[in-house]
């Protein structure tokens, strides 16, 4: 488990961000446990009130649950739930700012189709 913090967000949202991560690549499944919060403060060398923070985030999104006694896990459904919250993220972020390039530059749909196919030919989209 390989953590990388950067300095242009708060420690316990870039902590939120890549346990996120690890639940949507599979680095933690779903029912799993995830480290405590006292090995991640040891792990990291952060306060343990600053991993608390970050995990309580996910616990508040849905996508972690507290178990008394015995720590916190992944919640069934965390993964798809990350997935619609990014094609949401996805659409809102880059799609409506393409379209609104597009509109200004005069493109129609089947130019877009005709460029995203193109990209796909080219190379340019890897599947």
């Amino acid at each position: 488990m390989q953590f990388d913090f950067d300095g242009s967000a708060p420690l316990y949202q870039q902590l939120a961000a890549q346990i996120e991560e690890m639940i949507f690549t599979g680095g933690f499944d779903e029912g799993a446990q995830v480290p405590s919060t006292t090995q991640l403060s040891q792990q990291l060398h952060i306060n343990p009130a600053t991993v608390l923070k970050g995990m309580n985030m996910l616990v508040d999104e849905g996508l972690l649950e507290k178990r008394r006694g015995l720590g916190m896990f992944v919640r069934p459904g965390a993964r798809q739930k990350i997935m619609e919250c990014r094609k949401d993220n996805f659409y809102n972020d880059y799609v409506k700012k393409l379209l609104v390039e597009a509109a200004k530059l005069g493109i129609t749909k089947e130019h877009l189709i005709e460029l995203i196919e193109r990209g796909e030919h080219d190379g340019t989209i890897k599947h």
